[in-house]
């Protein structure tokens, strides 16, 4: 199954307010493995940069100033996410101003129920713990010593290694029951959905191969009792 994994970083942290997204960092996954498949930009967001997010991710408006508007990349960004499933941490703040953004560029947003949010997941498998995407990370021992400031597609890619942990590790769907497994809800579609809105999954949705018989056929077991037969002195003889 194919996902996307995203990150964003803003001016601030409301859209209805005028905060635009400045950049967005997506990696894409396919049964929980990266495919080496990322989307990376950054945005004019022709308005300026409080100091305080500046502060979080380090990009200014001169910076961002030579840098193409959302409108312009919406198209080659929408083709990247296509219709999979879109992994975020806290994400009802990402998907609010990725659709803020397609709204101004006139383009339809996002269904909220593709939406998966690892604090959701995190915060059932971890109830009372710290649910920062730097304590998850402490948590499973991923490294992010080079972390010196937030940045959308180095945060994406820390956050698919903690999403992988937080939904069975990297040894996931690999029992060898013939038997398919339950789905699991993984993670709520965030405060803006319908009460109902989960999002569901089936642990694989490749087609399972019955077990295969590894049985000794008659001429082998034949063989076998041939060289048994030829070891002198066996210890199981005497």
């Amino acid at each position: 199954m194919r996902e996307v994994i995203f990150d964003t970083e803003t001016t601030g942290l409301d859209p209805r307010t005028g905060d635009r997204m400045v950049e967005i960092g997506c990696i894409e996954m396919v049964g929980r493995v990266e495919t080496g498949r990322t989307f990376h930009a950054y945005f004019n967001p022709d308005r300026d940069m409080p100091v305080e997010a500046e502060r979080v991710h380090g990009l200014s408006a001169v910076f961002l100033s030579s840098k193409p508007r959302f409108a312009e990349l919406a198209e080659e960004l929408l083709a990247f996410l296509g219709d999979a499933p879109l992994v975020a941490h806290n994400a009802g703040f990402d998907f609010g101003f990725l659709n803020n953004e397609l709204e101004l560029a006139g383009r339809t947003p996002i269904n909220m129920d593709r939406m998966v949010d690892t604090v959701a997941i995190a915060r059932r498998k971890h109830p009372g713990a710290k649910l920062s995407l730097d304590a998850l990370c402490t948590r499973y021992g991923i490294d992010r010593s080079h972390r010196v400031k937030h940045g959308a597609l180095l945060d994406a890619e820390l956050l698919a290694q903690v999403y992988v942990e937080l939904t069975g590790g990297r040894q996931i769907g690999l029992g060898l029951t013939a038997e398919p497994a339950e789905a699991i809800v993984i993670a709520d579609a965030g405060p803006t959905a319908p009460p109902d809105a989960l999002w569901y999954r089936p642990a694989t949705d490749k087609p399972r191969r019955e077990p295969r018989p590894h049985a000794a056929s008659p001429e082998e077991l034949e063989r076998h009792r041939a060289f048994m037969d030829g070891i002198k002195d066996a210890i199981w003889a005497s």
